[in-house]
């Protein structure tokens, strides 16, 4: 288990695995060597759509007929939390969505904000976002955040949900939890890449104030009883589901997979020995293997 009080050197490792900017695939239209890829499915739209009165953006790949989501983390975007998977993934076997969650990348206005039912806030807005774009079934793989509220929505919308992937995620905040959120707290103390590539999305000021107002939303659930966030809705949870896990995560401790292995009927652990947090990132191809496998 990660312990808050390494400090220093845990905070740089913690920093370090800040989502990376994915590269946009050819735009729509092209002729050569775009009109191919887009024959292939490889082509990727971007657009917004009115959810819950809120304009969220999504972008959308691939020509399957299995639907899938993605959900991203903590100030996390379709762009900059799923390139490998929007690029990679099977484009023949799945139509792979990825948003923007209000507050979020593109889908700013509205400004983020943290209320205590803000993640079942995003779980509706997510359910309706596939909804609005006519998917009368899907996937969910969730990271983190996006995790979390995968878990929501699979447990409050089980006719909608096909399968379900987390990775990152946990259902409690513990108060060893809260203490290794506020590490991040002042992004003055990130490193200058991270910082700058969050700055470039979001502004400075923006940024410093979002990520401020996670760390006190996320912070909120450890004064709960049991640090319950979405423990009492894990029995809810139907559909198979699979639980991917690194085992040198320093921001969610593997008893946190653990849990929700144990209190998720039939559910599938996986523990990826060298993965971080940022797993589905730098060991992207085992990665979406292991999703393909598993959403087939």
């Amino acid at each position: 288990m990660a312990r808050p009080g390494a400090g220093g050197t845990l905070l740089r490792i913690l920093l370090s695995q800040l989502p990376q900017a994915a590269r946009g695939a050819p735009p729509l239209g092209l002729r050569g060597p775009a009109a191919a890829a887009a024959a292939y499915g490889t082509s990727k739209t971007s657009d917004k759509i009115k959810v819950n009165g809120v304009p969220l953006h999504y972008q959308q790949t691939g020509q399957g007929d299995h639907a899938v989501l993605l959900l991203p983390g903590m100030l996390g975007s379709s762009q900059s939390d799923f390139g490998p998977q929007l690029k990679s993934m099977n484009k023949q076997l799945f139509t792979i969505v990825a948003w923007d969650p209000r507050g979020y990348g593109h889908s700013i206005p509205p400004a983020r904000d943290f209320p205590p039912d803000f993640f079942e806030r995003d779980a509706r807005d997510a359910v309706e976002l596939m909804q609005a774009l006519k998917f009368k079934k899907f996937s969910l793989l969730g990271w983190s955040d996006g995790g979390i509220t995968a878990l929501i929505a699979a447990a409050k919308y089980p006719t909608l949900i096909h399968k379900l992937v987390v990775w990152g995620a946990n259902a409690i905040v513990t108060q060893e939890d809260r203490k290794l959120y506020n590490t991040i707290r002042d992004v003055s103390k990130w490193s200058e890449k991270n910082r700058k590539q969050m700055e470039e999305m979001y502004g400075h000021e923006y940024f410093a104030k979002t990520c401020e107002a996670w760390v006190d939303g996320i912070s909120q659930f450890a004064d709960k009883p049991d640090g319950n966030i979405c423990q009492h809705l894990l029995p809810d949870i139907k559909c198979p589901t699979f639980i991917i896990h690194g085992g040198k995560d320093p921001l969610v401790p593997q008893f946190h997979a653990e849990y929700l292995h144990k209190h998720i009927k039939g559910s599938r652990l996986f523990l990826m020995p060298e993965g971080k947090h940022n797993l589905h990132l730098r060991f992207a191809e085992e990665f979406n293997g292991l999703v393909e496998d598993f959403l087939q």
